[in-house]
This record gives structure tokens, sequence and C-alpha cells, in this order.
């Protein structure tokens, strides 16, 4: 499933993709040795800090990262790409009912998959808030008299991070790569200064210690697996990125870099931790010398503050796929960058991640209470992800039903356990990420079917463009000089505008375009498949454009490119015509009133049509209509 059209990366690309991957792909993972190794012997779970303890904490670490990281993800599902896209929208469209007799259980995992997409907002507010807060809290290793200005110093660096999105990433890219190259290096000795004073704790790698530690602890020690999930909290964001970066670069950079400096990291905290109980109150920040606590505190927040841009540029990404497959509302999405089509800023979103956040930390109080909310969200996405990518596997690829049955259940094994392990903690904040979650999946799902009872609303009162034709070659109207485009969803059907205008003005243009704008289940449109023309007779002419759901769509410029000789797009002579429909909730079939009113609302306060499509203002006439839902 991987575009053909696009090469594989090579010589020195390849490195500079490698190294820009590292801040945007490493950024979540790469901050979890802030809190996961102090999370996991919290007071809460009762887990001494002793050595059985501490090795079996750093055995369920270790692999935790080997199996999920560098197996499941690295290995597997980063095989189910769509056109070279990953993530849990990109995996949705492959799995979406394509046809109606499809429906039933395809329909199931895409709805699934509509909800693990949604979880990724509530993870999009809860990592600046915990990464930046985790790194702050260093400065009370350094001195108490910090402790009162820990919130109000976060929440800064929090508004300070969101007030320069709309500025876009391209400038501060640059430095993305090198701070988390050197983020890491730090990570790596750090560990081994301390791993070198006591090495006995490498044999922790056995996995008989983490078999040990669960038949020690019994129930308390299962549920350490809550905080020891935060060492792959990242994992997502290595799929998500697929189509930036691709897989090679990716790989390459994990397995030469990323996994060996946090794999050093964690058991110099253990070492650490062997030698001195009391380090598990901030095990990261006592590895390092007193005097480079300042250095280790400011690195640790320019790393979390990456680590944050990642995920607020993944939730900008994953909105736009949104829109465009139909799922979200149109909204405004202003492009930063001239040279790269990713680098995208949604005020809207921007400014509900900041209150969000802020509220996180103002709630929360300290990064040890938000843990309790981080989790919830990534683990339950992983199982969807596992079940997606095992309906891929034997659907797609046609893989044995041995095959998949044996591999999904091994991931499954995993992901359900580490979900068991951080359900039981909504009551103390995992609830957050399951609201956000449900709220953002009843936006999308009301969007997307009443957007669908629209659809058929206005197709029944639609006459078919043959019986319109029949009539305009019997009575032929008055012809105008320049050319109208009608835009409208459905092809074959009479656009409403197209009526209107006719009933009326009493006129037609001497060229009459009916124009439908699809967006595909795909990341991009190849160019010889993005247009599609006919004419039809007596000047009118049916068009349809295709865009792939990470492309944003300008009409203008995709007319003007039409290889036809018989149209010619004068932008001073060519007029569109846009229906816009006045919505009345009912008590119509079709959805319950209350979700008729809420797409009510979402469709007042959407980005109108003339925006979205880049339409010229002074160029667009409007015709409205009154639609009963």
């Amino acid at each position: 499933m991987t575009d053909p059209s696009r090469p594989a990366p090579t010589g020195r690309y390849f490195y500079v993709l490698a190294l820009t991957a590292l801040g945007v792909v490493y950024g979540d993972i790469g901050t979890s040795p802030l809190y996961a190794i102090r999370e996991s012997f919290h007071g809460h779970y009762g887990i001494a800090a002793t050595r059985e303890n501490v090795f079996g904490v750093l055995s369920l670490i270790f692999w935790a990262l080997i199996i999920v990281i560098s197996i499941k993800y690295l290995l597997f599902v980063m095989k189910a790409d769509n056109r070279g896209e990953g993530g849990m929208i990109a995996l949705t469209a492959l799995v979406a009912p394509r046809r109606e007799t499809e429906r039933g259980h395809r329909w199931v995992l895409a709805l699934a998959g509509l909800f693990g997409a949604s979880l990724l907002y509530g993870d999009s507010m809860i990592t600046p808030a915990i990464s930046v807060m985790s790194a702050v809290e260093g400065l009370k290793v350094a001195t108490p008299l910090f402790t009162p200005y820990i919130l109000p110093i976060t929440i800064t660096i929090l508004v300070i991070l969101f007030a320069v999105q709309s500025r876009g990433t391209a400038g501060i890219g640059k430095v993305f790569g090198p701070v988390t190259v050197l983020w890491f290096v730090t990570l790596g000795v750090l560990g081994v200064v301390q791993i070198v004073q006591s090495p006995g704790v490498i044999a922790a790698i056995n996995p008989a210690y983490g078999v040990s530690f669960f038949a020690r602890n019994g129930w308390q020690g299962y549920l350490v697996l809550g905080s020891v999930f935060l060492v792959v909290t990242g994992g997502e964001a290595l799929y998500a990125d697929m189509g930036h970066f691709g897989k090679k670069p990716i790989q390459f950079t994990w397995f030469t870099l990323v996994l060996p400096a946090l794999a050093l990291n964690y058991f110099g905290q253990g070492a650490l931790i062997l030698r001195d109980p009391r380090a598990v109150e901030h095990p990261f920040f006592h590895m390092a010398p007193q005097w480079a606590t300042y250095p280790l505190v400011a690195l640790a927040t320019l790393a979390t503050v990456i680590a944050s841009q990642a995920v607020i540029s993944g939730a900008f990404s994953l909105t736009r796929q949104a829109v465009q497959l139909g799922y979200l509302p149109r909204m405004e999405i202003e492009h930063t960058s001239a040279r790269e089509m990713g680098q995208i800023y949604i005020p809207a979103v921007n400014w509900a991640l900041m209150a969000a956040c802020i509220g996180l930390v103002l709630g929360f109080q300290s990064s040890s209470r938000l843990a309790a909310a981080y989790g919830v969200a990534v683990t339950t996405d992983m199982v969807f992800t596992t079940i997606l990518f095992a309906f891929v596997a034997r659907t797609l690829w046609k893989w044995s039903a041995l095959r998949v049955g044996l591999l999904a259940s091994a991931f499954l094994v995993v992901d359900l356990a580490f979900w068991g392990a951080n359900i039981v903690k909504i009551p103390q904040g995992g609830w957050f990420p399951l609201v956000i979650a449900g709220v953002m999946f009843a936006v999308m799902t009301t969007w997307k079917k009443g957007r669908q009872i629209l659809g058929s609303r206005l197709q029944s009162r639609t006459l078919p463009i043959e019986l319109f034709m029949m009539d305009v070659e019997k009575n032929p109207p008055a012809r105008v000089a320049g050319t109208a485009v009608f835009m409208y969803g459905t092809s074959g059907a009479t656009p409403p505008a197209l009526l209107h205008n006719l009933i009326h003005n009493k006129v037609l243009h001497e060229r009459v375009v009916l124009l439908t704008v699809s967006t595909l289940e795909v990341p991009t449109v190849h160019e010889d498949e993005r247009h599609e023309v006919h004419e039809i007779g007596s000047g009118f002419w049916k068009v349809e454009i295709r865009y792939g759901f990470t492309e944003d769509p300008h009409i203008p410029e995709a007319l003007a490119a039409l290889p036809h000789p018989g149209l010619v797009f004068k932008p001073m002579e060519t007029s569109y015509f846009l229906g816009r429909e006045t919505l009345i909730p009912s008590k119509n079939p079709g959805m319950a009133l209350w979700r008729e009113h809420f797409f009510w609302i979402m469709s007042r306060n959407a980005r109108t049509a003339t925006s979205f499509f880049s339409l010229p203002p002074n160029r667009v006439v409007e015709l409205g209509a009154q639609i009963e839902l």
C-alpha cells in the first residue's frame, strides 16, 4: 500500500530526514524518563524501592520498549500505510466500508478507528501539560524555594508555546533535531555514569525479573504496569508521522540512538535508586551532579516544548484530515510554510488545546497527579490499532488466519494488560481523555450523519440532469457571456443553485460547468487522476475534481489546470454559484432532535465554502434554500 510515486530517501537526504524525525517523532517518548520510573514507585502503589522491585520494573520497561515499539509498531503496524501515510485516520480509511453492502463489521471497525482518533485529542491536551510540568518540577530538586513558582512558570511556558503556533514551526523546526540529539545523548551519558557505578543492574534485561515482580507483588505489581506504560506513550506518533519522514528514517533513528539512550537512562535511574532509595522522588534529576541541575532543567524544558510541539502539530494534521473526510465542519486552516504542505495552523484547535492544558495544570497541580490521566487514552488507542491492523492484514494482504490470529493475540495480550492497569485510573483523572474523546466522537459522528441526511434531503428534491438538459434544449433560455461554475456534491443531479438562477434570472451563461469536488480516502491524489471532464452538450460540462485527505482544495487553480481546450477559465469572466442551505431541525426520521440542533449549530459556525475552496469572494453568488433535517 506504499505510494510507489514516493522514492525511498537515500544518501544525505536520508540522514537529514532521520535528524528531523528525532524532534517530531520521538519528542513524546523521549521525555518519558522525566517521570516514568518515579511514577512506578509512587506511594499509592505501595511498591518499595528494593533490589528485586527495581530489577522487576526495569525488566518490564525494557521489554515494553522492545515488544510495543520495536516489534509491534516499527516492524508490523508501519506496514499498514495508506499510500505512505500512517496514523489512526489513515488506518480507518483502509477499513472503512466502500459500498453499502460492506456495512456491518467494517462499519464497526471504522467507528472504532474514529473513536481512536478522538482519543488523540485528549492526548494532545495532556502531553504538553505533563511534559512541561515534569521538567519545571526539576527546579525543586535544586532548591525548595522554587516550589510556589512551579505552576506559574509552567503556565507561562505553555502560553508562549501556543502563542507562537501561528508563526509556524519552520524556523523552530531547524533546531528541533539538534536539540533532541543533545537530549538523547544526555540521557545516555547520565545513564552510563550511574550504570558504571552499579553494573549489576544490566541483569534486569532478563525477563524473568519481570515475571517474578508480578508473582511477588500480586495485584499491586499489576497496577504498576499503568506507570510502566508511560515509557511507550509516544508509540502512536511513530505511526502517525510516517507520512512526513517515511519508515526507514524512523526505524534507523530508533535503533541507532533513541532505544539505546532510553534504555541506558532507565537502567541508570535504577542503578541510582539501588544505591540511594531516597532518590526515587526525582531519580532523573538526581542522576546529574548538583552543578548540572539548572542546565539539565533548561534542556529538559526545551525537550518537553519540542515534544509538546509535536503533539500540537499532530492535532492540527488530524483535524485537517477529519475535515477533508467529512467528519468535522470546515474551519480556518492557515499554511505557515510555502514549502512544507504539512505545516499548518488551526486557530480554533490551538486555543482550545491551550485552555485545556492550563486547566489541567491548575486542576491537577502536579505531574504525578496528572500521570493518572495519562495512559488511558493511549492504551485504548493501541488496542484499536492492533484490531484494525489485524483486519487489514487478513483482508487486504490476505495473510493466513493462523498468522494473523497468533500475531494479533500476542499484541493484544500486552495491549490489554496495559489497558487494564490504566483503566483503574479513571476515578483519579483517567476520565478526562475519555470525556474529551466522547465529545469529539459525538461531534464527528453527528457531523458525518448530518451531512449524509442533508445530502439525501437535497437529492430527493433535485432534478436529474438529463431531464434538465432536455428542457433546456426544448426551451432554450437567453445566454450571456462568461462561464458559470455550479458546485454541488451529487454528480448526476441538477444543482439547486442552477435551478434557482434560471428561475429568477431567466438566463444561462454560455458555458456552464457542473462541478463536483470529491475527497478520496487516500492521502494524496496523483495529478493524472485529479480531473475528470465530460461535455454534455448545449455548452454544459460535468467536471469532477478529486483531492486526498491531506490536501487543501484550491478550485480556481484546479480549473485552470484542466487539460481540455474547450474550457478556458478567465478569472474576471468566471462566476461561482453556491447553494446555501438554512437548516431547520425537525422530527423527521434521521437523528435525535438534540443531535439535529447540534448539527445546526456546527453548520452555522462552519467556515464558508468560499473560503474553504479558495474561491475569489467577488466572483461568488450564493443562492439559499430551507431544508428540514
